[in-house]
C-alpha cells in the first residue's frame, strides 16, 4: 500500500481545515490589531464552499458525490490541496470617522468562532490518528 494512502479523505480534510483556519485567525487578529487605523478595512478568509465543492466532486470530469456514503474518488487530495481560500474584506455597516471599518466586537466574535471550529478539527484528527495508532499497535481495544 502506498503511503499517500494510508490517509483517508477525512484526515485530508481535517488538516486542510486546520491550515485555513490558521490563515482565517491571523487575518482576524490582523483586524484586532488595526482597529485604530484610519481607513483600515477587515479582511476575512472564506474556504467552507471551497472545501465543499471539492467533496462533491466540484471539478469537471468528476463525478459528483450526492451520498454521504459514497466512496470518495481518487484525487480528492489533489482538489483539496489545491483549496487556499479567498480572502474578503468584510467592513463595517458604519464605519467610524477616520474611515476605519473594524468593529471589535464582530471581530472577537469571529475570532471565538474560528477558534472553536480549529479546536474540534483539531480534537477529531487527534481522534483519527489514534483509532490509526490503536490499528498499527494491535490493541483493538478488545
Amino acid at each position: 500500500m502506498p503511503v499517500d494512502g494510508i490517509f483517508t479523505t477525512t484526515i485530508e480534510l481535517l488538516g486542510k481545515s486546520i491550515d485555513l483556519r490558521t490563515k482565517n485567525q491571523n487575518l482576524i487578529s490582523s483586524n484586532i490589531a488595526n482597529a485604530e487605523t484610519p481607513n483600515y478595512v477587515p479582511k476575512s478568509l472564506t474556504f467552507e464552499d471551497e472545501l465543499q465543492g471539492v467533496l462533491k466532486g466540484g471539478q469537471k470530469g468528476t463525478p459528483a458525490i450526492t451520498n454521504p456514503r459514497h466512496i470518495p474518488l481518487k484525487g480528492t487530495k489533489d482538489r483539496l490541496q489545491s483549496v487556499t481560500g479567498r480572502v474578503v474584506e468584510t467592513p463595517a455597516t458604519t464605519p467610524g470617522k477616520d474611515g476605519n471599518a473594524v468593529e471589535l466586537e464582530n471581530e472577537m466574535t469571529k475570532m471565538s468562532e474560528n477558534q472553536i471550529m480549529y479546536n474540534a478539527s483539531v480534537q477529531i484528527l487527534s481522534k483519527k490518528f489514534a483509532g490509526i495508532r490503536a490499528a498499527i499497535s494491535g490493541s483493538g481495544g478488545n
